[in-house]
């Protein structure tokens, strides 16, 4: 199974941990999601990067 790393730099707090969080969970096939705002990565299994990306994007926070 793929695992991806995104850099999310502008999670300031933990309802974004949060909000990062459910929109990776949300995606068919995510396992394993993962995000930690003192070092802004998100780490998310079983989904294609770009289904990944686009999930955080309209959750409101840049992938950089």
């Amino acid at each position: 199974m793929k695992t991806i790393t995104l850099d999310v730099p502008d999670m300031t707090c933990k309802m974004c941990v949060a909000h990062v969080t459910e929109a990776l969970e949300s995606l068919d096939g995510a396992t394993d999601v993962r995000v930690d705002r003192a070092i802004g990565k998100a780490v998310v299994s079983g989904v294609e990067r770009e289904a990944a990306e686009a999930a955080v994007r309209e959750a409101g926070y840049t992938v950089a």
